[in-house]
This record gives structure tokens, C-alpha cells and sequence, in this order.
């Protein structure tokens, strides 16, 4: 990732850092790396500034980002120790600003700090996968449609459909939809995948049908072949694993800050 100093992203970076000086946050004791002003900036902190920059470890960095980054430091410092920055830090807009971001910050580090205390276990992992399993639609369609804006020209495809025509053809020659090149075909899916009108027309046909009256959703009016189905296959523990993990996790601390709010709304 290349560091533009004149970006507008960088300055949100120097407020920010601006902000954590001002506000008195200690950096772990560690090596200085440059003095300005009398102030010594030590590598924790250049290091955490550099990882929010780049958005990866710090040993990652390469030595122009390095420069960059110090020197984007340097400027943070040399604006912060001016005589002004005393008085300003007393504003009170300015002491507010502090105050919320370094709530911001510190709600970020106890969210973490719970998440990394309250692991997913694999009881709920299994729990998570067995629920989203029955919830799994037990079948599979492959389909094709015609799309068009009114109802009559619907009816004018059937009556042609039950005559003999191609559907693939006369869906490449009327479709509106982006699969009419294709021949309105939308291959494999579940009906969940589809707006529930078009679900329930595709679930009601048999293999090899095409629906005897157009079925309207809000993107026109449709009219659908259905050329074949199967059971559908649900994805095994192992490859949705990281997924429920993460959704477990997060659910865990939903209901951990609901139990906050509750409290917190009882005290009124």
C-alpha cells in the first residue's frame, strides 16, 4: 500500500493521532525512535501508528512507508507541542472531541478483550450448524425465464410455448432480463435465492413445464420453464466452520450488549 502524505486520509490520521497525544495516552515503555520538541516518540508508537496506516504488521512495512509514516509523526509533534496546543486542548469542543474518541477507542479494546474471552466453542458452532442446516431449503432448481413489462405480452410467449416454440429462443428474441443472451437461463439455485413469487412458480412445476400464466414480481412479468431439480447438497461443517465461528461470536456479543442496555434502562 503506497502512503500519499497530501491525502486527505493522512490528515484524518494526523487528527487522530493528535487526538491520542493530547489526551495523555501512555505508549508502552520501548526504544525512541525521534525526539521532537523535547518529546520522545517511542518505536510502540510509531508502530501502532504505521500498522493504522498501512493496514498490515508493522514488520511488513517497507522503508518508504517508514519514512513516511515518521514523518507524518514528526508533523503530529511539531504541531502539538506548539504553545498553542495548550490553550487549544482546553477548549471545550476540543476537550469533547478528545473525550469521544478516546471512548471510541477504548469501547473497540473491550469489545476485543470479549471476544477474545468468550471463543465460540465448538458445542455452538455445531448448535449454529445444525440450525442453519434445517433451515437449508431441501431442494435445487435449474430454470429458465422470460421477462417483459406487461402482463398481455406474457400471455402472447405462453400461447407460443404451447404451440412449440423454443423458450430459449424466445427469450433471447423478447427478454428484458440480462439472461435473455442466454436464453433466460439462470441455472442452478434455491428458492431462497429468488423474490418468493418467482420461488413458489418455479417449486410448483414439474420438470420440463413451463408455467401456464405469467407470474408477476416487481422486476415485470415472468414467464419460467423449469428443466430440471435435485436434492440440494448442504455445505459441510468444515468449510462454514470460520463462518459460524465468527457469526457465533458475534450473536454472543450482541446479547452481551443487550444485557448492558437492559441494565443501564432499568436504572431509570
Amino acid at each position: 500500500m503506497t502512503i500519499d502524505k497530501r491525502s486527505a486520509r493522512a490528515g484524518a490520521s494526523v487528527a487522530l493521532a493528535a487526538t491520542a497525544i493530547l489526551g495523555g495516552i501512555a505508549t508502552v515503555s520501548a526504544e525512541t525512535v525521534f525526539t521532537v520538541n523535547d518529546v520522545a516518540v517511542d518505536s510502540s508508537l510509531v508502530d501502532m501508528y504505521l500498522e493504522s496506516r498501512i493496514q498490515r504488521p508493522a514488520d511488513q512495512a517497507t522503508a518508504e512507508e517508514r519514512a513516511l509514516v515518521q514523518q507524518e509523526l514528526t508533523d503530529i509533534y511539531l504541531l502539538t507541542t506548539q504553545p498553542v496546543a495548550e490553550t487549544l486542548a482546553e477548549d471545550a469542543k476540543i476537550k469533547a472531541q478528545i473525550e469521544l474518541q478516546g471512548r471510541a477507542i477504548l469501547a473497540q479494546a473491550v469489545a476485543a478483550d470479549y471476544f477474545a474471552n468468550n471463543p465460540a466453542t465448538e458445542e455452538e458452532i455445531l448448535a449454529a450448524y445444525q440450525e442453519q442446516m434445517a433451515a437449508a431449503p431441501s431442494q435445487q432448481f435449474k430454470a429458465r425465464h422470460i421477462l417483459v413489462d406487461t402482463q398481455a405480452a406474457a400471455v402472447d410467449l405462453i400461447t407460443q410455448l404451447d404451440d412449440g416454440a423454443d423458450f430459449a429462443e424466445l427469450a433471447k428474441e423478447h427478454s428484458t432480463g440480462p439472461t435473455g443472451p442466454n436464453g433466460g437461463d439462470l441455472g442452478w439455485f434455491a428458492p431462497d435465492q429468488m423474490v418468493q413469487p418467482f420461488s413458489q412458480a418455479v417449486a410448483a412445476l414439474e420438470d420440463g413445464a413451463h408455467t401456464a400464466e405469467p407470474v408477476q414480481t416487481q422486476f415485470g412479468w415472468h414467464v419460467i420453464l423449469r428443466e430440471d431439480s435435485r436434492e440440494n447438497q448442504p455445505p459441510t461443517l468444515e468449510s462454514v466452520r470460520d463462518a459460524l465461528k465468527q457469526r457465533v461470536e458475534q450473536n454472543k456479543f450482541a446479547a452481551y450488549l443487550e444485557t448492558l442496555r437492559a441494565e443501564y434502562n432499568s436504572e431509570d
